[in-house]
């Protein structure tokens, strides 16, 4: 069990000891434990299982949480947090996703009104119920209908981080059985979807089929769906992700691939193409129609080759213009994570980090890169404890000291500063213009009408010191959309002004989008790809960044941080 797993647990039952109204300090001791064991660098079910470590050496963890921690590990859950979903509906839980409610709102509801089910939840607001509880009203009944019909949109589905851990571990697992030439993950997860429905991995090898038997008897197997000579299907995980493994013949692996990996609507055009050259093109290979005589299979490069055209990356598979381009020899050299030279956009304790500035470069100095802007929060993020003007100014001087050092790594004074409600931002221009790197994002008032939000992120853009626009959209993935503005006149003054738009690398947020970055692109827009971490670990969640800038279509060119640092240095210098 992962620690991101107990985490959730202990968050949970947080959530659950707070809609029953239980003791604010016992409930913040669970959401500290949380936070804690999170980001922690070693795996707690290790500790656990040494008998010469004890977990109440990490803060925050005594020895009632210690076994509450031994408790979930052994069993995927807590005595506390059995208790609260026997006193509460199974939907509890469920509720907290809706945004705007929260454990209080849901304590509310269900003092007054004895739902169970997310439809009745939604007919409450239908019948404008909910605006007559305490500290409701209208405004957030329609929040509520809102994110209802957003949660049934994306129930089923999983992040595509999510996808991707649960894919490394099964692979590592069946690569046990012996016999196994490979085992790849294929569907939307091979095409970068920022969340994914369900997990398909193909294996190739002598022993195959032994795998099969193997993922069956996977511990996190809860359900098993179906079990043929080629194919088994199993939920795995509290989650319930559906993961079907094939076992496949070396002849047709990859025709398999091309076909499992999708899109729909790509495999159909490219089965059209095939049909129009007199040909059948299957899971099981590419065939003269004639004749049924096997052209291609083995390989994804020789099915496209036997159709005329050049190999098409998994990220472009949208029937989205990708067909012709390789038809025609058009498609773009993409971007590659050994492309990224430095990370821009990176938190530490100065403000809600968990690591700090030293800590945080040594990470990504290990990592390979160049350098790093540390982008540390400003003062309208309170309860950050974000930089005014005059923590700025120090810290741009602090970081001239630094690097009057010889560490290995470059480092570039930034902040990532908030927009105001107005367009303004949050620090004087004159603390701004210390700095190497200033990012610009919306935290707050997410809900504008979309004039008005578009007028907000002009008037942001006009900054001098503005050099990238930090998530622009401001979406987090399956809990809250992005919010509405004119995109296309953004891009413009944008791209006039030398503005750089984030592809932001948090697997919450990946935003902007893939459809997003290439609409951007086309108008002339640069990019920058950046993990905006918290913690060390979250600087190895740049492959999903460029996974979304390759959606986008974009090359090394098209990014920022992909230059060498004294040309990195020069492009982002005030004018």
């Amino acid at each position: 069990m992962e620690n991101k797993e107990i985490a959730r647990v202990l968050w949970e039952t947080a959530d659950l000891m707070e809609i029953a109204g239980e003791d604010s300090f016992r409930i913040r001791s669970y959401r500290n434990s949380a936070t804690s064991i999170e980001g922690y660098p070693e795996r707690i079910i290790d500790i656990l299982k040494d008998e010469n470590r004890k977990v109440t050496e990490i803060p925050g963890i005594g020895k009632r949480l210690a076994s509450v921690l031994q408790e979930i590990v052994d069993r995927g859950s807590c005595e506390r947090r059995d208790e609260l979903l026997k006193k509460f509906p199974p939907t509890a839980l469920e509720f907290l996703k809706i945004q705007g409610l929260g454990p209080k709102g849901i304590a509310l509801i269900f003092e007054h009104h004895q739902i169970t089910t997310m439809d009745e939840l939604e007919q409450l607001c239908k019948d404008e119920k909910l605006r007559l509880l305490p500290r409701m009203g209208a405004k957030l009944e329609e929040k509520v209908l809102r994110s209802i019909a957003q949660y049934k949109m994306r129930t089923g589905r999983f992040l595509l981080s999510f996808a991707h851990e649960a894919a490394e571990e099964l692979k590592k697992y069946l690569a046990e059985t012996g016999g196994v030439e490979e085992i790849t993950a294929a569907g939307s997860l091979r095409r970068g979807k920022e969340t994914v429905g369900d997990l398909d991995l193909l294996v190739t090898g002598p022993n195959a089929t032994e795998v099969l038997e193997r993922f069956v008897a996977y511990p996190r197997v809860h359900e098993i769906l179906g079990r043929g000579a080629n194919k088994a299907s199993a939920k795995v995980g509290r989650e319930g992700l559906q993961v079907d493994v094939r076992a496949l013949p070396r002849e047709s692996y990859g025709a398999a691939m091309q076909y499992f990996t999708g899109s729909k609507e790509h495999n159909v055009a490219v089965r059209t193409r095939a049909v129009k050259m007199g040909f059948k093109l299957s899971e099981y290979g590419l065939f003269r129609a004639d004749n049924d005589t096997r052209v291609a299979g083995e390989s994804e490069q020789e099915v496209y080759d036997a159709l005329g055209l050049a190999w098409i990356p998994p990220e472009l598979r949208e029937n989205s213009g990708e067909i012709e381009a390789a038809g025609e020899g058009r498609l773009p050299e993409l971007i590659e994570l050994k492309h990224i030279r430095g990370d821009i956009h990176m938190h530490t304790t100065e403000t809600d980090g968990r690591a700090s500035l030293e800590e945080m470069a040594e990470a990504a100095k290990n990592l390979g890169y160049e350098y790093v802007a540390i982008t540390d929060h400003s003062k309208a993020i309170a309860m950050a404890n974000g930089l005014d003007e005059t923590r700025a100014v120090a810290f741009a001087r602090q970081v001239r000291e630094l690097n009057r050092q010889d560490r290995g790594i470059r480092i570039f004074s930034g902040l990532e500063c908030d927009i105001l409600k107005d367009g303004a931002l949050d620090l004087a221009n004159d603390a701004l213009a210390e700095l190497d790197l200033v990012i610009g994002s919306v935290h707050s008032h997410m809900n504008l009408e979309p004039a008005e939000m578009t007028d907000r992120l002009l008037r942001a853009l006009e900054c001098p010191s503005l050099r990238v626009l930090g998530h622009p959209t401001g979406r987090l993935l399956m809990q809250r959309e992005p919010f509405s503005f004119d995109f296309d006149r953004v891009v413009m003054e944008a791209v006039k002004r030398g503005v750089h738009f984030e592809i932001n690398a948090s697997p919450e947020r990946l935003d902007l989008n893939g459809n997003l970055v290439r609409s951007a692109k086309q108008r002339g827009a640069k990019f920058t790809v950046s993990t905006d971490a918290h913690h060390p670990k979250h600087l190895h969640n740049m492959w999903y960044g460029v996974v979304t800038a390759r959606r986008g279509w974009l090359g090394p060119a098209d990014v920022l941080n992909t230059l060498p640092a004294e040309r990195f240095r020069n492009a982002i210098r005030h004018n």
